[in-house]
């Protein structure tokens, strides 16, 4: 437990300074052709992204563990990840209509990768509320959610691929030049330091919560 306390803090302050490095390093990579300024949110966007897919991918493997053995970690994992797809995936949807607007003349467009996000999004959106209002056995509901928002991750990511859509398609990172490549992996591996940071910390705020709910239940007893 102490080495996770400190382990925190040291998440923290190497993101801030890879946060506070990150402009420096986007301004001194070259502009795209067509798209100009407007793409430095690239760096941000598919980033924040990519931690929301991680992050629903824990949260259904841990929901899909404590299916099978109703174990109280699995389910503190699964419910702490849970809200790290809502907050990491609300940056996605603000960052991309930001980007969208100037790119291509238009907030928002209902294509395949576009809805799909939004769609896997409201998932754990519904997973959060059957947590909080669904009542007794509301684990076992929502952990179910977390698997099924956890089998929409590569629907979403190839949705570009399979269907015509004006969002580029997965090729794209692959397609950057080192100069734009190396920013967004700087980029990406912020996002993921404060990822597990905020994880950890919400981990440890839900298994304070089952403690003190199992206190409370003795006392009743």
């Amino acid at each position: 437990m102490q080495n996770r306390s400190i382990l925190v803090p040291v998440l923290l302050c190497a993101a801030a300074v890879m946060f506070f490095r990150a402009p420096f390093m986007i301004d001194a990579a070259p502009y795209e052709s067509t798209m100009g300024l407007i793409q430095r949110i690239f760096y941000f966007h598919v980033p924040s992204a990519m931690v929301m897919f991680l992050s629903a991918l824990v949260c259904g493997v841990a929901s899909a563990v404590y299916l099978a053995k109703r174990s109280p970690h699995a389910d503190a994992v699964a419910v702490s990840a849970a809200e790290m797809v809502v907050v990491f995936g609300l940056i996605v949807l603000v960052t991309g209509p930001l980007w969208a607007r100037k790119a291509w003349g238009v907030w928002w467009q209902w294509d395949a990768r576009l809805t799909s996000a939004l769609v896997l999004w409201l998932i754990f959106v519904s997973y959060l509320l059957l947590r909080r209002f669904a009542g007794a056995g509301s684990e076992m509901v929502a952990a179910a959610v977390g698997v099924f928002g956890m089998a929409n991750v590569p629907f979403v990511y190839w949705s570009v691929n399979v269907w015509r859509t004006i969002h580029p398609n997965t090729n794209v990172v692959a397609s950057l030049i080192p100069e734009m490549r190396v920013p967004l992996y700087w980029g990406t591996a912020a996002f993921l330091l404060l990822y597990i940071a905020l994880l950890l910390t919400r981990m440890r705020l839900e298994a304070s919560r089952m403690q003190l709910e199992a206190a409370y239940a003795e006392i009743e007893d």
